[in-house]
């Protein structure tokens, strides 16, 4: 049944996709013969080949540096006596209750203060900004279950706090990091607003905005909009294929500990 319920949007969008271009479609049809031509068109109209290698190189700036700062954050507000840690806790919480919607002008404003709009770093800064509370939230909840005897035991043998962390609470701490980064990755590959708003340049939107601005060119053109889709959600597919087992070990050991 679950199976079925992610399928079918796939399947329909496929049998779309390889319909003759400019075919009117209501529902579920059975292609008349197999058109990849619609892929290389769209690929072509898009510009996706640019458009895609823009988001690649946002995705891969903003998952390693966003896991490695909500990994050490969360470790410390676990594991060490962080004065206030309570309240900033509390304060990195409220993140997760602020819509981007709410953030996004006032941040298009700070960046360009600084000249940081229409740049990679400032969108990738962005993105980090947004995604951090969700991911202290998450390394913090990991950390806070794993047994206190491991700490306890590394610093009585005069292992200092980075050792601890590193070499006795990470090896265990995989699934949750590799979840984490699949989940941030799946995110700034698919945030639409903010290279929207921060990205003024054609060249450097990435493949989710520029599908939006191809769907306003082709909005009629049914199997056209289809092919560019898939060519668009393909990396997610792909990279949740890849770490698919160490995201579902992650998202059932955080079930099984909360």
């Amino acid at each position: 049944m679950f199976l079925a319920v992610v399928l079918i949007p796939f399947l329909s969008l496929l049998l779309a996709a390889l319909q003759p271009a400019g075919t009117p479609l209501t529902g579920f049809a059975w292609p008349r013969g197999i058109h990849l031509e619609n892929f290389g068109h769209a690929w072509s109209a898009a510009g996706f080949g640019t458009l895609l290698r823009s988001s690649a190189v946002i995705a891969l700036s903003v998952v390693p540096a966003a896991v490695v700062c909500a990994t050490l954050a969360g470790y410390a507000l676990a594991t060490m006596d962080v004065p206030g840690r309570g309240k900033l806790y509390a304060y990195l919480l409220l993140g997760l209750s602020i819509p981007v919607e709410v953030t996004v002008i006032p941040l298009y404003y700070d960046l360009r203060a600084v000249g940081l709009t229409n740049t990679v770093p400032g969108l990738a800064l962005a993105e980090i900004g947004a995604f951090m509370p969700f991911g202290v939230f998450w390394m913090r909840a990991h950390f806070a279950t794993m047994p206190r005897s491991l700490i306890e035991a590394a610093r009585l043998d005069g292992a200092s706090s980075w050792t601890t962390l590193w070499r006795v609470l990470m090896p265990s701490s995989r699934p949750a990091v590799t979840t984490l980064g699949v989940l941030y990755f799946v995110w700034s590959w698919n945030q639409f607003l903010l290279p929207l708003v921060l990205i003024q340049d054609p060249g450097r939107r990435t493949a989710p905005a520029g599908l939006g601005l191809f769907t306003g060119q082709y909005e009629v053109d049914v199997p056209l909009l289809a092919a560019a889709t898939l060519i668009v959600i393909a990396p997610v597919v792909l990279v949740y294929l890849f770490f698919q087992r160490h995201f579902i070990n992650g998202v059932l050991s955080g079930a099984l500990k909360g």
